[in-house]
């Protein structure tokens, strides 16, 4: 009779026997979750749920209303339509599928190949997925060394994974399979294709879609809206990753092995500087835009590019006066909640809309104002005696959260505001199947910024995110595309830059805290990067921000 283990799962202890796969505990519970269990957390580390018990343990499982358990939908849902081209198209007449950036709740995807991709092939590929769900066929995993890795890849014609992973330290490689379909993914699976039966493709542009619900409503897909002006840029940073021949992590980082990264961080400084300049002369050609509303989420350099864009406008003979939203925040006796009792400084309640407007209406009358100061260590407003008054060819750059949303500036003419949408939106994957969210970026920034300049540890910063996103989610990105334009202050190779400063402070978090299964996901992806050094970067640069050594006061 095999030994039994003691299984701790929420505040019950439960006796299984020796070698019980967690998939099989997950099946006999089923009844207790809201919905489907996909992942697990066994002694606070995550695991997949073919992992079995060996020992006394402690279980939280996860399902796909969880981040881990949602993007592990997502990222099997993709090997399943990879397989399906792979099955409708044939290997031999598919040169590359590519998963370029999310769009609409789901991921922008390309093929080349032998083929036309128009609506019968997506018809086509789309029953093969259901037919593959519907068969719940296994999703394997097998591990296997480097070498042999990149013999795989290699038959396989993914020649991306084969160059990322010539510069991999580790020895093993992790590869998935569903019925002899092979590929290596970035994180884990569900453990079989019946769990995916949310999904649709839409034809784009010159791809197609793969829609994908989101972790709150887990049971349906959501419409497709295209984003034009975010597609729009997402292209247009595609484009220049092209102009480098960057297109993936193995790219950068063979580039950087020559020693050719000064080059590239010369041309895409000078790229970015390009791009600000003709934002700057749109908004001169019209002499009636005052306020320049700039917004965007969380460590998209925003302060940094209202700086640049200030001294764009002066060329162009314009005096700017730069004016942070985060000033008019109401004292923190008023300021509201969330629903865990922390206040809340994402919600338009937060900031003084009234005295906000009434100041930028005296302003655009010709009227000097006393400016306020936002303390943020007392938690006041307060005036120190500075005044503003504008001139003939002033104008306003104000820059917040909340810029492009007019309620925040109801008293302003629509026709007097300049909105700018402003995000760091990568341009690099890690390869032709694994995509490099932009929200990773903006965390290590962050994680970064708030080491060096606040005092507050890695460990905080993550443990703060979901907050920071939710805020995002809501106030944010639902104003985007009413934005006049929108500009990406990723820079392609930036992330080979903030390793070196994030991998210490991910290394500095508790292996028993919460965050250490973010850490941990983190270093791991951050050690697909050859690391640079900070020597060539500009002081006006946007990375600067984050890193230190900026000109301007960040």
């Amino acid at each position: 009779m095999a030994d039994l283990c003691n299984v701790k799962i929420g505040n019950q202890v439960r006796q299984y026997e020796e070698g019980t796969s967690l998939l099989e505990i997950a099946q006999t519970l089923k009844e207790e979750y809201d919905a489907p269990v996909v992942m697990a957390l066994r002694d606070g580390k995550l695991v997949e749920l073919f992992k079995r018990v060996s020992s006394d343990c402690e279980v939280e499982f996860l399902t796909v209303k969880s981040t881990p358990g949602m993007e592990a939908y997502k990222r099997s849902a993709t090997l399943i339509m990879l397989k399906a081209f792979n099955d409708v198209v044939g290997n031999k007449n598919i040169e590359k599928i590519c998963v370029e950036y999310s769009l609409s709740k789901g991921y922008y995807c390309v093929i080349k190949g032998n083929l036309i991709l128009n609506e019968e092939l997506l018809d086509k590929v789309r029953k093969k997925m259901k037919e593959l769900v519907a068969d719940n066929l296994p999703i394997n995993k097998r591990t296997i060394g480097t070498s042999s890795a990149l013999k795989l890849f290699r038959r396989h014609k993914m020649y991306d994974k084969e160059k990322l992973f010539k510069f991999r330290r580790a020895s093993k490689v992790n590869i998935y399979s569903i019925r002899g379909f092979e590929d290596y993914f970035y994180g884990y699976m569900v453990p079989s294709t019946g769990y995916i039966k949310y999904f649709e493709l839409y034809l784009y542009d010159e791809g197609f879609v793969l829609q994908l619900p989101v972790k709150e409503k887990p049971y349906e897909v959501p419409e497709f809206h295209p984003q034009r002006k975010l597609f729009s840029v997402l292209k247009e940073s595609e484009k220049w990753g092209t102009m480098f021949g960057l297109e993936t992590v193995g790219d950068l980082n063979e580039e950087i092995s020559k020693g050719n990264i000064n080059d590239i961080i010369l041309v895409a400084e000078a790229l970015q500087e390009k791009k600000i300049a003709e934002i700057a002369a749109q908004i001169a050609e019209d002499k009636g835009k005052k306020f320049i509303m700039i917004a965007g989420p969380s460590s998209s350099g925003k302060t940094s590019f209202s700086h640049r864009l200030s001294i764009q406008l002066r060329v162009n003979g314009i005096t700017p006066h730069p004016i942070a939203i985060d000033n008019y925040f109401v004292n923190r006796s008023i300021t509201p909640r969330d629903e865990e009792g922390n206040y809340n400084f994402e919600v338009l309640d937060a900031i003084d809309v009234e005295q906000f407007n009434r100041d930028m209406t005296e302003l655009s009358a010709g009227r000097t104002v006393r400016m306020p100061a936002y303390n943020f260590i007392t938690g006041e407003r307060e005036y120190k005696g500075n005044t503003l008054t504008l001139g003939k060819d002033d104008i306003l750059v104000i820059e917040g959260i909340h810029g492009l949303n007019d309620k925040l500036s109801y008293t302003l003419p629509k026709e007097s505001k300049f909105k700018i949408y402003i995000s760091a939106l990568t341009q690099l994957n890690v390869d032709e199947h694994n995509r490099i969210a932009t929200t990773d970026g903006r965390l290590i920034r962050r994680m970064v910024r708030d080491a060096r300049t606040r005092g507050i540890s890695a460990q905080e910063t993550i443990s703060r995110w979901k907050s920071v996103r939710h805020g995002e989610e809501s106030y944010i990105f639902p104003f985007q595309e009413e934005a006049d334009v929108m500009f990406n202050s990723a820079l392609i190779y930036e992330l080979a830059v903030l390793k070196q400063f994030a991998e210490p402070l991910l290394f500095g978090i508790d292996r028993n805290s919460k965050e250490y299964i973010e850490a941990k996901r983190l270093l791991k992806f951050l050690d697909y990067f050859l690391g640079v050094n900070t020597e060539s970067i500009p002081n006006n640069s946007l990375i600067r921000e984050f890193i230190g050594g900026s000109c301007f006061k960040v």
